[in-house]
Parts: structure tokens; sequence; C-alpha cells
């Protein structure tokens, strides 16, 4: 279930990512909007506390700054590397929120994916029925 959890994750996080990234005139948005967009639903959903939400700010700013740093060196982050981050990520995440507010989160993402329809390849490269 873990497993399967953390790939779901990584999906819609790569198609948030993704998607967040561009903003008007098709520019990335910055480590700061993509931030604030993430705490804007986190905090409605999950009612944080002040001092959560400082420990969330800060790591989902980490992160978002460390994807930004590979991809301005070139190196396009391998599904595992990302695994990885995201996972490192999601561990501290869950120190942070209560047992419930973690299973609202888990959730919440799940509802999220279900939304997009499951995340597809973007680009040329996949099928077509």
């Amino acid at each position: 279930m873990k497993k399967m959890f953390v790939m779901v994750f990584a999906c819609l996080l790569v198609g948030m990512t993704a998607f967040a990234q561009q903003g008007p005139g098709g520019q990335r948005r910055s480590v700061e909007d993509r931030v604030k967009m993430t705490m804007e639903w986190m905090n409605k959903e999950l009612s944080l506390t002040a001092d959560q939400n400082t420990k969330i700010t800060a790591i989902q700013t980490d992160f978002y700054k460390s994807m930004d740093k590979m991809r301005e060196s070139g190196e396009r982050p391998d599904r595992e590397t990302f695994k990885k981050m995201n996972d490192e990520k999601e561990a501290k995440i869950k120190e942070v929120l209560t047992e419930e507010q973690y299973k609202t989160y888990t959730a919440k993402l799940e509802e999220m994916r279900k939304r997009r329809g499951g995340m597809r390849p973007r680009g040329g490269g996949g099928r077509k029925s």
C-alpha cells in the first residue's frame, strides 16, 4: 500500500510540477509560486497549525529548489532520483502531520490524481488508440 501511494504521489507530483511550471506566456512558475499553491490547498484541507505550516513550507521549498537546481544544471531527474527525493519529502511531511491529517493528505492526493484521469506521458511518445 505504501509503495502504491508513493508511486501515485510521484506521478501526481510530476504532473503537478510540469503543469505548475507553466505560468503566463509559457514561463516556469517560481519556487515561491509553486509552494504557495501547494500550501493553499494543504492549509484548506488539513487545517495546519502555524508550526506545521512553517515546517511544511520549508520542506516544499527545499524540494522545489532541489528540482529547479537539477533542471538548471541540464540534468533531468530520472525516475529513481525523483522517487528518492519525493520519498524523503513525504517522510518529512508525514513526521509533521498528525495521523488523521496524513490520511486526509493521502486521500486528497488520490482524489487529485483521479480528477486528472491518471497521469499520461506528455509529448509524442505515447501510443494512440
